[in-house]
Parts: C-alpha cells; structure tokens; sequence
C-alpha cells in the first residue's frame, strides 16, 4: 500500500518542507523498522533530503541551479521549461529513508523537500513504508 499525497506549488521554484507530512503518515502506518520511499512522478519537479534549520540552504540550492542552469541556453524542448527538466533530473524523483523504532533515520537538521521548478501547479508525490520482518 502507497500514500498518495497532494500539493499545490505557489511559486516557479520552491522547496516544501514534506518531514512533517511523511512523519505523520509513518507514525499511522505502524510500521517500526524498514524503509520510506518518497517518489515524485514528475518531470518537471524532485525531491531532496537537505538541510531544514535555516532556509538560506534551499535558497543557496536555487540560486545554484538558477545561475548554473541557464534559461538562456538555445534548448530544443519547445515548451520552455527545459531549465525544470534539467534541474529535476539533477536532483532526482525518489529518496530512501530508513525507519528504526518507528521514526525516520534522518539527520538532526535533515529535511525532506518536494522541489518544485515549474510551478505553480498542483503536484502529486507517493509514500510507501517497508517493513522489515
């Protein structure tokens, strides 16, 4: 069985802290020891696992991506997003977490981001617990 959770992105770019959303959801399913798996099933969109105590990391992330990913670029893809592909594949559509006595075995100022970069839109994303026997 597989959460689907829905979302709706206010911005072009934007991190969404998802930590508390998937937290919630675990400590639901009862499942104490095992996996998370967070999947995006977007082209256009991501997920990351990276700092959440001072939202300048994000912020220095897209500013990373923003200069170093050029909308300027001569892209064949005619829809114009192509800036949103590329970033999205860089950073990846699915994250692992491990889960020990019923928490996720994140960092202590470890988060985990939907990334949007062709927003706003509304946006799906899947969380499936795997227990282990």
């Amino acid at each position: 069985m597989y959460h689907r959770i829905k979302l709706n992105s206010s911005c072009k770019t934007e991190f969404i802290d998802i930590t508390a959303s998937i937290k919630q959801l675990l400590s639901a399913s009862g499942v104490t020891d095992g996996l998370a798996c967070i999947f995006v099933p977007h082209t256009t969109a991501a997920v990351t696992i990276n700092e959440n105590a001072d939202p300048d990391v994000t912020a220095d992330i897209d500013r990373f991506l923003t200069v170093n990913i050029d909308n300027q670029c001569k892209y064949h893809h005619s829809e114009g997003n192509s800036p949103a592909h590329i970033k999205a594949s860089l950073l990846g559509s699915s994250e692992m977490v491990m889960i020990d006595g019923g928490e996720l075995l994140l960092g202590t100022w470890q988060g985990i981001y939907f990334c949007e970069f062709d927003g706003p839109r509304q946006r799906t994303y899947f969380v499936k617990f795997i227990q282990e026997n």
